[in-house]
């Protein structure tokens, strides 16, 4: 159940930084009260990604799930690559984390 808000709080800016807000509330996908409302509560605002961002993440996690396969083929035959290949991919999941942030 979503609450009405009913007090109303205004402050001052500039024409430049009324724009530059507008395009970061656009860039999350809230309107511009909501994200000042959760910038003055320190509530973390994260950008919505966008058609090639997302592209770029699901490779990077083809590329991870690929390494971790690899590394489960030559485990036996080669305990080397298996350790250089895992670590490969976990670096590529530990870089998807912070996209996800």
């Amino acid at each position: 159940m979503k609450k009405t808000k009913k007090t109303v709080i205004q402050f001052r800016c500039g024409i430049y930084e009324k724009k530059l807000l507008k395009k970061r509330a656009q860039k999350a996908g809230l309107s511009l009260s909501e994200f000042c409302l959760r910038a003055a509560l320190d509530i973390k605002v994260v950008e919505i990604l966008n058609q090639e961002q997302v592209e770029c993440y699901k490779t990077l996690m083809k590329f991870s799930n690929n390494f971790t396969a690899i590394g489960n083929m030559y485990r036996k035959h080669n305990p080397q690559l298996t350790e250089e290949v895992y670590a490969l991919a976990k670096e590529i999941k530990e870089h998807l984390n912070n996209f996800k942030q």
